[in-house]
């Protein structure tokens, strides 16, 4: 959304961090006051909201700048036509044919796209990551309608040095915390597990969690993965880990960690004020630097409250969300391994960079869907994506290596799952079903009865006189009941 859109001091509530309203708030009262209560027509604002004050400046930095971009785009290509010779290398120019292509249309949609709900640090800077999630997307779909040598030999293009097979490493073999057989380092185990992925851990969990801000989503998902790697290790090796390395590394230490110091985010930033002035009304240098500063924090703030067993479509919503997210994790090592990928290769890197920064939308897309389906009638666009996204790499996997998919779980880890699947099954159908059956079981026959009474007092007064003498009264009370 352009700055110039944003709800001014006085207007309407912001709606989440780094988010803004969608839609056009009132003018701006250039004196404040106290920020409205209506939300973009859409009734009061909910109780999870924060309130927001902003003065309502307007400058360059916030427009949209669609002329300057058309000019310097037109003169960009104008050059290349015009004043640049064109190579005779026909890969070269296919190459950057396509890079031009993809930037033409980035150009386009950071100018032009649809706002999503998020404006901080600009708006542009989502617009750019929606484009830059369908160009992924058509990249994903080409790749998935090529033969498998063809889809490998295609990865050579972007990188000579892919389309060849890689080993995968085996975390696990010897499991010894302490090795008293090695003299020279009893604890060379847990060093040899101290690589790059134990702070990628860290922030991965510390980021996941400002986007799905709840800490039993957090807790679930990260445990279910590891239920996954012991399920799957006999398809790709380096799922096979040290129970300590799954459980202590992993869960307590990795995930854990940055699963709490996300939260203690989400705690600074429910309780923050969110009131902003322009850059330029501020009169002193310190005010301007943390202005500036602030600018990467959210414009306004939400706190999320899933609520799963309150409904049987939160319930299936959020199942469907958790399911998602191990599956968008797993596909992160399939896809490295059908596409013979290095784990460093900078290729595997921008993939999570890329979900980074579209998972924190989505989420507030799908939670906006969830929690106020009047106003927010469809999925949001971003959601949308990342969706179509995860399930074309999962079915990009299921091409290019069936065999590895198909090898059959273990007999124990089978029984696991059903009996997961069954808990699960039987729980949903008691919350939902046979217990909603049961209340409302209970209700009527506590109706029914209160109303045996109700009609025993009608046919009996209470000082001892027989019931014939108020017949006639009870016959009029009998008549305004009907």
């Amino acid at each position: 959304m352009r700055r110039g859109e944003r709800r001014a001091h006085g207007g309407n509530v912001g709606k989440a961090a780094l988010e803004e309203q969608q839609q056009p708030p009132p003018p701006a009262q250039p004196n404040g006051g106290a920020p409205g209560a209506e939300r973009d027509g859409a009734g009061p604002r909910r109780s999870t909201e924060s309130e927001v004050y902003d003065d309502g400046t307007n400058t360059f930095f916030w427009r949209a700048h669609t002329l300057t971009v058309l000019f310097i785009l037109t003169c960009a290509l104008g050059y290349v036509t015009l004043l640049e010779e064109t190579p005779q290398d026909t890969a070269y120019n296919t190459k950057r044919g396509i890079v031009a292509s993809i930037l033409v249309f980035l150009c386009f949609g950071v100018t032009q796209a649809k706002d999503g709900p998020f404006s901080r640090p600009h708006p542009a800077y989502w617009r750019f990551w929606l484009c830059v999630s369908v160009v992924y997307e058509l990249f994903l779909i080409f790749i998935l309608f090529q033969t498998v040598q063809d889809g490998r030999k295609f990865m050579k293009y972007i990188d000579p040095h892919l389309g060849v097979p890689l080993p995968e490493r085996d975390y696990g073999g010897n499991c010894l915390i302490y090795d008293p057989g090695n003299g020279t380092d009893p604890f060379h185990n847990i060093w040899d597990k101290l690589d790059g992925f134990v702070p990628a851990h860290f922030f991965g969990w510390y980021l996941k969690t400002l986007m799905i801000r709840d800490w039993w989503m957090c807790m679930i998902i990260s445990v279910m993965f590891e239920f996954l790697e012991y399920s799957l290790e006999h398809q790709l090796p380096n799922f096979s880990e040290c129970w300590w390395d799954h459980w202590i590394m992993d869960v307590i230490l990795c995930n854990g960690l940055g699963i709490y110091c996300g939260m203690k985010t989400l705690s600074w930033l429910s309780l923050k004020t969110y009131k902003w002035q322009g850059l330029w009304n501020i009169p002193t240098y310190k005010g301007k630097m943390k202005r500036i500063v602030f600018q990467f924090t959210p414009y306004s703030w939400v706190k999320f409250e899933w609520k799963p067993a309150s409904s049987l479509r939160r319930w299936l919503a959020v199942c469907g969300i958790i399911f998602v997210f191990l599956l968008a994790e797993l596909n992160t090592f399939y896809l490295k391994f059908v596409l013979w990928m290095p784990p460093e290769h900078y290729l595997v890197l921008l993939r999570l960079v890329f979900f980074v920064n579209v998972g924190g939308v989505a989420m507030r897309e799908i939670y906006d869907f969830m929690d106020d389906p009047k106003f927010h009638k469809k999925l949001g666009q971003q959601a949308w994506l990342v969706a179509a996204i995860t399930a074309t790499e999962f079915l990009i996997v299921v091409k290019y290596d069936p065999y590895t998919l198909t090898l059959s779980l273990p007999f124990y880890i089978t029984q696991c799952w059903i009996l997961g699947i069954i808990l699960v099954l039987t729980w949903t159908a008691w919350r939902f079903f046979i217990r909603d059956i049961t209340l409302r079981y209970k209700e009527i026959r506590r109706q029914k009865q209160e109303h045996r009474h109700e009609k025993d007092k009608c046919l009996s007064n209470g000082d001892g006189h027989s019931a014939l003498l108020d017949e006639p009264n009870g016959n009029k009370l009998r008549e305004r009941k009907l």
